[in-house]
């Protein structure tokens, strides 16, 4: 996880990096697909420094 993920974030990355594995999805990756779900989030609930979604809305507005 990225540094400065709150803690409830790191949480639901353990969750989901356990959850996978236990599933046999992504086999190898469980890591790299859970840590990419959470950013994903962090990103469109404004967590981040630039939401995933902002620039589109911006552009549109010009």
């Amino acid at each position: 996880m990225p540094k400065g993920a709150s803690p409830k974030r790191e949480r639901e990355f353990k969750k989901l990096e356990t959850e996978f594995k236990k599933e046999h999805r992504y086999p190898g990756r469980e890591e790299e697909v859970a840590a990419r779900v959470v950013n994903k989030q962090r990103a469109e609930h404004g967590e981040t420094k630039q939401s995933a979604h902002s620039g589109n809305k911006q552009s549109a507005k010009k």
